[in-house]
């Protein structure tokens, strides 16, 4: 990737909530679908905030000032994306059936994974954001956008894509050099962690599995069913990460490792049990060992190929 260039779109892309019209009216929606929609921009709202920390993170600790200055510009996305979920909230929450919160598996999860960021490499991290991210941006807004059928949505979304596909670019960079010779040798010369902030770092992770699966079902999985039950976003994000995790040098390292041997467990009947237990443990969606679903995949591969790559910005 060239990073000036990527630098270069990061602060061309910037824009303004204040630059968008909100005082147009929203189309009318039955109760329950108003519920839904408010719902799914509220807890948008914290997603987006658990990305900014996370980039704000990988700022701190990047090198190389090209680096660190396109993902200040993230941060500065993230934050602006949330404020942004958090307006259409406000747009569409007409009738004020209720008062909104964040969901509980997301204020869980959140606040374990943005404490195991001050513990864990940028590698593992950089794991769960690109699912996230996939997630988010492939599956999630896109569907939201579409069940919503409204400009004012469609605007924001618009915009808020445009984003993402310039972080998802970078997530698959960064696993990528993670992945490579030079950042092992990189790691082989940091000193080596006390036993104290081992633990602290084993705890933070085992908390963040703990929370990771059941943040993504009611989050990402569960919403998803309802307004894409053909599922084909989700396959799509998944296929996506299916191929980054299957590069030669991605698939060597530990998560991803770990993800392609539980799916191997899962496609046997003896092991699947296993499987399924294991991925519960790492925080694996239950998708991802679904055997239709890798089967689709594989036709898709071959009849549309090329469709399921990452498109690096």
């Amino acid at each position: 990737m060239d990073l000036d260039r990527m630098l270069e779109k990061c602060l061309a892309g910037q824009w303004r909530i204040s630059e968008l019209d909100w005082d147009r009216t929203p189309p009318p929606m039955s109760r329950k679908k108003e519920e839904e929609v408010v719902q799914y921009f509220t807890d948008m709202a914290g997603i987006e905030r658990i990305a900014a920390a996370l980039f704000e993170e990988q700022a701190a600790r990047a090198k190389d000032p090209r680096l660190k200055a396109i993902f200040k510009t993230f941060v500065d996305d993230e934050l602006r994306h949330a404020r942004a979920a958090e307006l259409l909230a406000e747009h569409y929450n007409v009738n004020k059936y209720r008062v909104y919160r964040q969901s509980e598996s997301l204020h869980h999860f959140a606040y374990h994974f943005i404490n195991a960021l001050r513990h864990l490499s940028a590698e593992v991290a950089t794991v769960y954001v690109t699912v996230g991210e996939l997630l988010l941006d492939v599956a999630l807004l896109r569907s939201i956008d579409c069940f919503v059928d409204d400009p004012m949505s469609s605007e924001v979304m618009t915009r808020i894509n445009r984003d993402e596909s310039r972080h998802i670019a970078m997530d698959f960079y960064m696993t990528e050099y993670y992945a490579s010779d030079a950042y092992q040798e990189e790691l082989a010369r940091q000193p080596k962690k006390s036993l104290r902030d081992e633990l602290a770092a084993w705890y933070a992770f085992g908390q963040t599995m703990r929370h990771a699966r059941p943040f993504l079902k009611a989050i990402f999985l569960d919403p998803m069913s309802e307004i894409d039950p053909e599922g084909e976003r989700i396959l799509e994000a998944f296929s996506r990460y299916q191929n980054l995790i299957e590069r030669p040098n991605v698939s060597k390292r530990p998560l991803p490792a770990t993800i392609l041997r539980t799916q191997r467990l899962a496609s046997y009947r003896p092991t699947k049990k296993i499987a399924d237990r294991f991925a519960h443990m790492i925080g694996l969606p239950a998708q991802m060992l679904d055997p239709s679903l890798l089967e689709k995949r594989a036709i898709r591969q071959r009849t549309q190929p090329g469709r399921v790559e990452a498109k690096l910005a």
